[in-house]
């Protein structure tokens, strides 16, 4: 639990300093489905199953 708490402390330092149009560029493909900079802010956000699930790829794909 605490790692996934890492995880999103890390994205939303991360998520302010991305260019604007970089939010909208795909950073992980969870499930077959691509998802957005954007989109995983609002997962994150929101404490979604689904945002954890994309944190963890992410980790596991080195972009955080």
């Amino acid at each position: 639990m605490k790692e996934l708490e890492e995880l999103k402390a890390k994205f939303m330092r991360a998520y302010p300093n991305l260019p604007l149009p970089e939010r909208s560029q795909v950073v992980a493909v969870v499930d077959e489905k691509p998802f957005s900079w954007d989109v995983v802010y609002a997962e994150v956000s929101n404490n979604t199953k689904l945002g954890d699930k994309i944190l963890e790829k992410m980790r596991l794909i080195g972009i955080l």
